[in-house]
């Protein structure tokens, strides 16, 4: 009898142990590469994270590092997370990319994704992106008909494609509706330095620019803009309304969310793959900030009218005749660009002027 009771509270025991390891929560990661309150870039992926939280409740443990560099910084960070128990982590930024990979082959049942990197060494790493150029067609319409001086700045971070790729479609969809469109490009060379942003912006309204577009994260631009008066600015990563309606008279918004949902849920449920996703207007992952009544009616008309045909894709960003600024063929007319050429873009289409950075 004894023995039978002992056995009974073994099992009992045992199987309250394993409940309690059932419920563990799934520990998520993230690392950032800016401040969460940038007001950009990063805030988005904090939305991100925090819609995680929502979702999930007490299922899931969140954990994050902001101001991480790029480079070995990030390697002791990832590394970090994993040997704390995370089940999944988010690393957020391109030059994330070798560490993250150099990591995951050293936690294989540690489940690794990287933002707008191309690189998945071992089978627990995946890759995501969103199509940002689709926005950028989107400002470089509203751009091309509301510049007076004929002038558009770019505030380039880095010269990677993902870069170069929104510089080429807001300059074709400038180009499209104002023939005398000129760009000009700063490179930062950052992704977040408020200090370098403002100086960039203010370079570029100096050469005449009234309308100033960037791929940096964080508001500095936009204050810049507001102070100069009579420019126009556009929000990047997160929507920057408060600088509405006027710089800033629309914006590319970037919604992880549901990305960050999904994944998590993957993990939690045992069907978490390495998958490669390039989502764009159509999706959600790529959203167009209201466009303010700074802009005349029809603009805005046209503008969501190109919204509404990239986002069910009877129109692409990069459809031909498009010739590369070498003045070498690219595209035959009506022909749409693949996507192994747009990952890997490295050139500046006909008519942008200057060199991208080696």
């Amino acid at each position: 009898m004894k023995l039978t009771n002992l056995l009974t509270s073994a099992a009992m025991a045992l199987g309250l142990a394993t409940a309690a390891v059932a419920e563990d929560p799934t520990k998520v990661g993230f690392v950032y590469v800016g401040p969460v309150g940038d007001g950009g870039w990063t805030y988005e992926h904090d939305q991100g994270r925090k819609a995680v939280v929502a979702e999930f409740g007490d299922k899931v443990e969140t954990v994050y590092v902001e101001n991480v560099a790029e480079g070995p910084d990030a390697e002791r960070v990832i590394t970090q997370m994993a040997l704390q128990g995370a089940d999944l982590i988010f690393t957020t930024s391109f030059g994330y990319m070798d560490p993250t990979n150099n990591v995951a082959a050293k936690f294989p049942n540690v489940k690794f994704e990287h933002a707008t990197g191309y690189k998945r060494n071992t089978e627990n790493v995946s890759t995501y992106s969103a199509r940002f150029y689709e926005g950028r067609a989107v400002q470089g319409t509203i751009a091309g008909h509301m510049t007076e001086s004929n002038i558009v700045g770019y505030i380039g971070s880095y010269p990677i494609p993902e870069v170069i790729r929104g510089i080429n479609s807001a300059y074709i969809h400038a180009k499209k509706v104002n023939p005398d469109v000129e760009f000009k490009i700063v490179w930062a060379f950052t992704w977040f330095d408020p200090a370098k942003e403002a100086d960039a912006a203010k370079v570029l309204i100096e050469q005449g620019a009234d309308v100033i577009l960037q791929h940096t994260d964080s508001t500095a631009p936009q204050a810049a803009a507001q102070a100069a008066g009579n420019v126009i600015t556009f929000g990047q990563a997160s929507d920057m309304a408060e600088y509405g309606p006027k710089p800033r008279v629309s914006s590319i918004i970037d919604d992880w969310a549901p990305y960050y949902i999904a994944r998590t849920k993957a993990v939690m449920d045992g069907t978490w793959t390495s998958t490669d996703t390039w989502d764009g207007i159509g999706a959600g992952m790529v959203g167009i900030g209201e466009i303010s009544d700074a802009v005349p009616a029809e603009v805005k008309a046209e503008a969501l009218a190109l919204k509404a045909a990239l986002a069910d894709g009877s129109y692409h960003a990069f459809t031909g005749p498009i010739t590369k600024q070498d003045g070498s063929a690219w595209l035959a007319d009506g022909e749409t660009a693949d996507d192994g050429t747009l990952a890997g873009m490295n050139f500046y289409v006909e008519g942008i002027e200057g060199d991208i950075p080696q």
